[in-house]
């Protein structure tokens, strides 16, 4: 009989420790990073033929994912659905593990030589990053 509660503890005690380490890696869980901008692009043809691919090319060796890229500019973009006022003739959105990864790419000597490529065939860049929200889920 001692061996049958013995085996029923341990099962229970690695039941509880399994479910605490579940919460911890949970809460360690760090949201993402969302980066968006907008491009006022002045030459759409060259802009896409020379910046917009190279300059995916080096997000995604950082680390981030395009979510959406649209308007101007090729380089698989979608049309702009304006809701309030005027859209950006591009915008992008992209995901980042951290606020850092984004700063180090844009901190990347490459990126920073292509960047001039850009400028020539867009007026104007505008861009900001905002952290994702924390999932909250219910325990049972």
């Amino acid at each position: 009989m001692k061996t049958y509660y013995t085996v029923g503890l341990s099962m229970l005690a690695g039941a509880a420790l399994g479910a605490g380490a579940i919460q911890a890696l949970h809460a360690q869980a760090k949201p993402p990073v969302y980066y968006v901008a907008e491009i006022d692009v002045s030459n759409p043809e060259a802009y896409a033929k020379e910046y917009a691919p190279k300059a995916q090319a080096i997000i995604k060796a950082a680390g981030g994912r395009q979510l959406a890229i649209g308007g101007a500019g090729g380089a698989g973009a979608a049309k702009l659905t304006a809701f309030d006022g005027t859209p950006p003739k591009r915008a992008v959105i992209q995901v980042w593990d951290s606020m850092e990864k984004i700063q180090a790419s844009r901190a990347n000597p490459e990126y920073k030589e292509l960047r001039k490529i850009g400028e020539k065939y867009a007026k104007k860049f505008r861009s900001f990053a905002v952290n994702g929200v924390s999932e909250t889920r219910p325990t049972n």
